[in-house]
């Protein structure tokens, strides 16, 4: 389990994907496999969770790493730079985003 915490002083990527209930279980696939055989593997990554609604039109991914260029490199890895195109395709969009924890409960 992830642990969100505002002492946390790494990377927190929260990342969304908008997509149709056709696309859904495909793409999951995708996210679970990118994360199973790089993502997780690649250096500073610490955990993550992914989440689809109800409704099978958004998946959002949170991530943690131990710093910003971490996650970076992850994403200019050729690897994921190939999956990511593959994952573009079964979503309208999605959208990586860098935050910091600001509080807690």
């Amino acid at each position: 389990m992830t642990d969100i915490s505002a002492a946390f002083s790494g990377q927190t990527v929260i990342c969304t994907f908008e997509m149709t209930p056709a696309t859904a279980s495909e793409l999951m696939e995708h996210l679970q496999s990118a994360y199973t055989e790089c993502i997780s593997k690649s250096e500073g990554f610490i955990g993550a969770g992914l989440h689809m609604n109800d409704a099978q039109t958004r998946i959002a991914t949170y991530s943690k790493w131990a710093k910003r260029g971490d996650y970076q490199a992850m994403l200019r890895s050729p690897e994921m730079i190939a999956r990511n195109k593959v994952i573009a395709t079964l979503c309208r969009s999605f959208e990586p985003v860098m935050y910091e924890v600001a509080a807690d409960f």
